[in-house]
């Protein structure tokens, strides 16, 4: 019987409780639409929420000091050294030569005679061709005959009036007949050499383009064409934008994939003159060609050295983040302890050229700084991380 009447007591002291924490609850309170009531409850709830924040911060206190393994993002840095950075313009140009003509007569006419062949070696006035003159040279003997009698009277009139013999008005018709007949000997010459085809300057016959036998028009037919390798270069266009940066004298690195051949040469020649059409300037790179293995029209690619940095901190594009306002950002390490761990920073830094994966720090960064490299998309400013370079 005492047993029982233990039981019913606690029973009523549960359901007492029970019935008093659903009095108290949040939604009794809310069922209640006491203005009052429901003010008070919560209340009480920010009253236990900043209790227990207070004891949270407490433990995680005690755990840091307890635990001996921390939790750090493993991050990899690079340090920052200066280095001689030398960015290149990329462009392709085209091989050429002042020294590669095709040749055309002064004169019409029938080509009588071609005297060289493909791949012959000439030097400057050798004779390379003869166009009929159509009888120039018949006309030349008749007139050189007048000529001489113009010559003979003319000195034999001078003779007599030195000698005070004859009339001015005599010696002065004998000069003037002599200096006209010269003069008409020299001009129908001057025609008759146009028929005679000579090298304009030393070099090979690339190729005969017109037969013997052929009739041929002045500054029309194609004759034969005539090419110097000695005297290469290669022509191309740069935009405008790099006027100032490639100049005369610029280091170029020259690749001719057909060859695959490469060499070190500079720019001979900037012109000075942009182009309103592309807004371009001409270019001309010598190249040295003592093989004769380079030939006019070759394709060329060009690395041309258009700005030098001894002393630049380069760094990868991929670790450099960019912040709402637009600038640019990368992480640093500072307060390295023997543990290689850290604090992770971030600076914003000034970036200039690029060349390949990597970029130019002009501000920002200095010689010696380490900065995070794999995990720099990852950390926060103020982080505390641990660096594991191998």
């Amino acid at each position: 019987m005492k047993h029982i009447y233990s039981l019913l007591i606690v029973t009523l002291l549960i359901v007492s409780c029970s019935g008093e924490k659903k009095k108290n609850s949040v939604e009794s309170v809310l069922e209640s639409n006491n203005l009052e009531t429901i003010r008070q409850k919560r209340a009480d709830l920010v009253s236990e929420q900043e209790t227990i924040q207070g004891k949270i911060k407490m433990l995680d206190a005690a755990i840091s000091k307890i635990d001996t393994v921390k939790h750090v993002p493993l991050i990899t840095t690079l340090v920052a050294k200066e280095e001689v950075f030398k960015h290149v313009l990329e462009i392709q140009g085209n091989v050429t030569t002042k020294n590669l003509l095709v040749i055309t007569p002064e004169y019409n006419g029938i080509l009588t005679n071609v005297y060289v062949k493909e791949g012959q070696k000439v030097t400057k006035g050798q004779t390379l061709a003869k166009i009929d003159d159509g009888g120039l040279s018949q006309q030349l003997s008749q007139l050189q005959i007048q000529a001489d009698l113009a010559k003979t009277t003319y000195e034999r009139q001078k003779r007599l009036w030195e000698q005070n013999i004859g009339s001015e008005i005599q010696y002065l018709q004998a000069k003037s007949t002599y200096e006209s007949q010269n003069e008409a000997v020299n001009q129908l010459k001057q025609q008759i050499a146009k028929t005679t085809v000579k090298a304009p300057f030393t070099g090979t016959i690339d190729d005969v383009i017109t037969e013997q036998g052929s009739v041929v028009a002045a500054g029309q037919t194609q004759l034969m064409r005539i090419v110097n390798l000695n005297d290469m270069y290669i022509e191309t266009d740069v935009p405008e934008r790099y006027v100032t940066d490639v100049t005369k004298g610029k280091h170029v690195n020259v690749e001719f994939p057909v060859l695959g051949k490469t060499l070190d040469t500079e720019i001979r020649q900037a012109g000075d003159f942009i182009n309103p059409a592309n807004r371009t300037f001409k270019v001309e790179v010598a190249i040295p060609n003592a093989d004769k293995t380079i030939k006019p029209n070759l394709t060329a690619k060009l690395k041309i050295n258009d700005y030098t940095n001894k002393n630049a901190i380069l760094i990868p594009q991929s670790i450099i983040s960019e912040n709402a306002e637009g600038e640019q950002y990368v992480y640093v390490v500072n307060d390295k302890n023997a543990k290689e761990e850290g604090v992770a920073k971030r600076v914003i830094i000034k970036t200039g050229k690029t060349q390949g994966d990597v970029i130019e720090v002009l501000d920002g960064i200095e010689n010696g700084i380490e900065i995070i490299q794999e995990g720099a998309r990852s950390v926060k400013d103020g982080q505390t991380v641990k660096v594991i370079n191998y």
